[in-house]
C-alpha cells in the first residue's frame, strides 16, 4: 500500500507540472460559462422567451401582484384574464410559455393558489411564483382580526399548486381533491444529480488520461525502471489512485468557479439544494462509475505501444463511458421504465443511467438503486482483478498492441 501511495504522488506531481493539466484545469469551467453565456447571447429573443403569466384575479391584489413581478425583474408578460379553470386546459393546448394563476378565496382562506401551466414553461417558473407570495399574505392580514385561528393562513404561508397535470390525469370536478406538485422539488432532485453527474464527468475525462499514461511509459522504455521497485498491481493501484485525485482537484477548481456564476444568473439557492442526504448516494455511484472505467483504461492502456496507433478495439473501449447516451430517450420519456431499469443494470451504463433516473424520479425506487450499486460494486472488483492480469503482462509487451485474442489468453493464465 505504502507504494501504491507513492505511485499517486508521483502522478499528481508530474500532472500538476504539466502545462496541459493546468490549461485544462483552468479552460474548463472558462469553456462551461462561455458556452453558457453565448447560449444566452445568441439563443432567442427576449420576447420569444418571455412567460405569458394571465391572473384570474378575483380578490382585487393584480397591481400589486405585477408590481412585485417588475420589481424583480421577471422576464414575465402579466396579464388579467377571465378564463376559468373548466375552461383553461383547452386554453393551454394553442399556447407557449403561459401560465395561468387564479387567485380566489380559497388562497386567501387557505393560502393556496391554482397554477396551470403549458407544456414548454421555464423550469425556473414555480420558483420565481414565490415572488407573488407577498402580495397575498397581505390580502391575508387584511381579513385578520388577529386571533389564533384566523392567523393561521398567514402563518401557513402561500403554496402554489400546479394543478395542471391533476387536472390532465383526474379530470378534476367541484369538491374533488387534487395532489399538486411541490414548486420546488425539481430544483431539489435536479441540482444534487447535475452536481453528481459534472463531478463524475470530470473524473472519468481525467481518469482517461490513465490510458494515455499507460501507454506513454510503455512507449518511453520506463515500465521496466519503475517494476524493479515495485509490483505491477502496486502500480496499476497507484495510477488510478492519482488520476481520481487530479479529477476531484478539477472538479473542485471547477465548481468554484463556476458555482457563484451559476447562483448570480439564476438567482436560486443552489447550495440549499445541493446539501442533502440524496447526494451522498449520487456521489457513490459517480465514484463507482469511475473505479470501473479507470480499471478498464489502465489495463487496455497497457495494451499499447503507442497511443497513435490505437485499433478499433482500443478506441471502442475508450467509447464506453458514453454508453449511457443509448438510454436517454427511454429514461426522459419513462424513468421507471423497463428499458431505464436495464441500463441500471448494465455495469457500463449503470452510472449514468442511475444519476439520471433518480434526478427526474420524485421517489427513489431504493430496491433498484441498492441492487443497482450491488451490481457496480461487484463489476469494480471483477474488472479491477482482469486489468491486474492485463497491466501484468501488457505494460512490458513491446513493440505492437496487443490484440483481443491475445489479451484473452493472458486473462486465462
Amino acid at each position: 500500500m505504502h507504494n501504491t501511495w507513492k505511485v499517486a504522488r508521483w502522478e499528481i506531481k508530474r500532472n500538476m507540472k504539466n502545462k496541459t493539466y493546468l490549461i485544462g484545469l483552468l479552460s474548463t469551467p472558462i469553456i462551461f460559462i462561455a458556452f453558457m453565456f453565448l447560449g444566452s447571447l445568441f439563443g432567442s429573443s427576449n420576447d420569444e422567451r418571455m412567460t405569458h403569466v394571465l391572473v384570474n384575479d378575483q380578490v382585487g391584489i393584480f397591481n400589486e401582484l405585477e408590481a412585485v413581478a417588475s420589481e424583480s425583474e421577471l422576464n414575465w408578460n402579466m396579464a388579467q384574464t377571465d378564463v376559468t379553470e373548466a375552461e383553461v386546459l383547452e386554453e393551454l393546448t394553442t399556447r407557449e410559455d403561459t401560465a395561468f394563476i387564479f387567485i380566489d378565496e380559497r388562497g386567501i382562506n387557505e393560502g393556496v393558489v391554482s397554477v396551470y401551466t403549458s407544456e414548454e414553461i421555464d423550469v425556473f417558473f414555480h420558483n420565481q411564483l414565490q415572488v407573488l407570495a407577498a402580495p397575498i399574505q397581505a390580502k391575508q392580514l387584511e381579513t385578520l382580526d388577529l386571533s389564533v385561528e384566523e392567523l393561521a393562513p398567514f402563518l401557513r404561508g402561500v403554496t402554489f399548486m400546479d394543478e395542471t397535470m391533476a387536472e390532465e390525469e383526474f379530470g378534476a370536478t367541484e369538491g374533488e381533491e387534487l395532489v399538486a406538485s411541490d414548486s420546488g422539488s425539481f430544483m431539489e432532485r435536479l441540482v444534487p444529480g447535475a452536481f453528481a453527474g459534472f463531478i463524475m464527468i470530470s473524473i472519468v475525462f481525467t481518469g482517461m488520461a490513465i490510458f494515455q499514461s499507460a501507454s506513454q511509459e510503455k512507449k518511453d522504455k520506463l515500465a521496466e525502471i519503475i517494476l524493479s521497485s515495485l509490483t505491477p498491481s502496486e502500480l496499476m493501484q497507484g495510477k488510478i489512485v492519482g488520476y481520481f485525485v487530479l479529477g476531484v482537484i478539477q472538479s473542485i477548481v471547477s465548481i468554484i468557479v463556476i458555482l457563484p456564476f451559476l447562483i448570480g444568473r439564476f438567482d436560486l439557492p443552489i447550495l440549499e439544494y445541493l446539501f442533502v442526504p440524496e447526494l451522498v448516494v449520487l456521489l457513490t455511484i459517480a465514484v463507482l462509475g469511475f473505479l470501473l472505467f479507470a480499471a478498464i483504461f489502465v489495463g487496455i492502456g497497457a495494451t499499447m505501444e503507442d497511443i497513435g496507433t490505437a485499433g478499433n478495439f482500443q478506441g471502442m473501449v475508450m467509447m464506453l463511458p458514453f454508453s449511457p447516451a443509448i438510454f436517454i430517450g427511454p429514461i426522459l420519456s419513462d424513468p421507471s421504465g423497463l428499458f431505464a431499469q436495464i441500463g441500471s443494470y448494465i455495469p457500463f451504463t449503470s452510472p449514468g443511467v442511475l444519476i439520471l433516473r433518480l434526478t427526474l424520479l420524485e421517489e427513489w425506487p431504493w430496491m433498484e438503486v441498492i441492487i443497482a450499486i450491488v451490481i457496480l460494486i461487484l463489476s469494480v472488483w471483477f474488472f479491477m482483478k482482469l486489468a491486474g492480469k492485463i497491466f501484468k503482462v501488457g505494460i512490458l509487451l513491446y513493440g505492437k498492441n496487443a490484440t483481443p485474442g491475445e489479451i484473452i489468453k493472458w486473462l486465462r493464465v
